[in-house]
């Protein structure tokens, strides 16, 4: 019975990859579908984090590779003092998921994910309304690049548009122009909070591996997908998806509270 019950686990996480690497490919916010889907397989939420994390990042750093072309300075800050910038965080960032307690985690992810949720919804807009009123420095670029690093390795949902929404205040490109530092240095977040998971044995491999593959099957999927669908329905979608889960997660972690009030 045991083994029944996680071979069917393992085809939930496999859904739950091909979903995840879709959405990335399309729109963003796979970890929406991949973190719940590894806690539900019965995944500590810290380690289904780290887990989550590890088994999108080759989708990413297919990504980054893609874009390499357009890679260049952000206004008059260079690529390398993003990049070392954005490690350093996500290294903090990860440090700090390993030194939080699956309680204290669980009772935070609804709020992570409600931010996410509304950086998906409204952060190019919110980017753009800022750009227009607002110009800020070099330096204030670099804190605030530490700072998304930080949120990188700890959580990362809807981290590149939170960067691109914060570099628009320095940089008058057009927004489509930072898709390539954007795709790089959310993977050079993700690719120190991966090595740090990885040493410190957060990772649970079997989830993760069935979640890989499925992640980079669901990425090329989706990307054929991408060219045909209406981009309106794909937006919607993606966002009917996050604040559904970010609904439930709610629910699932305050519900009991109020209940007994």
């Amino acid at each position: 019975m045991a083994s029944i019950a996680f071979m069917h686990s393992l085809m939930m996480v496999f859904a739950a990859g091909l979903l995840a690497g879709a959405m990335n490919a399309l729109a963003g916010g796979g970890s929406f579908v991949s973190l719940p889907a590894l806690i539900a397989a019965g995944v500590p939420p810290v380690q289904a984090n780290a887990s989550s994390t590890v088994a999108l990042f080759p989708g990413g750093i297919a990504s980054a590779w893609a874009y390499r072309d357009g890679l260049g300075p952000v206004g008059s800050v260079t690529m390398r003092a993003l990049l070392v910038v954005t490690l350093i965080g996500g290294f903090v960032g990860a440090t700090l998921l390993l030194r939080t307690s699956s309680t204290a985690f669980s009772f935070v992810l609804p709020w992570l994910l409600l931010l996410a949720s509304f950086a998906l919804a409204f952060g190019r807009k919110i980017g753009e309304v800022l750009r227009a009123r607002w110009h800020i420095r070099a330096p204030a670029v670099l804190a605030i690049q530490f700072a998304l690093g930080v949120y990188g390795g700890y959580f990362g949902g809807a981290v590149g548009i939170m960067m691109i929404a914060m570099w628009g205040l320095l940089d008058s490109r057009d927004l489509k122009s930072l898709n390539a530092p954007r795709t790089l240095l959310v993977s050079a977040a993700n690719a120190v909070a991966v090595g740090t998971f990885i040493v410190a044995h957060a990772v649970h491999w079997p989830e993760t591996m069935v979640m890989l593959v499925a992640a980079a099957l669901g990425g090329y999927g989706g990307a054929l997908l991408g060219r045909r669908a209406p981009a309106n329905i794909v937006r919607t979608g993606t966002l009917l998806v996050t604040f559904c889960i970010t609904i439930a997660f709610f629910v699932r972690t305050y519900a009991p509270q109020w209940l007994h009030r």
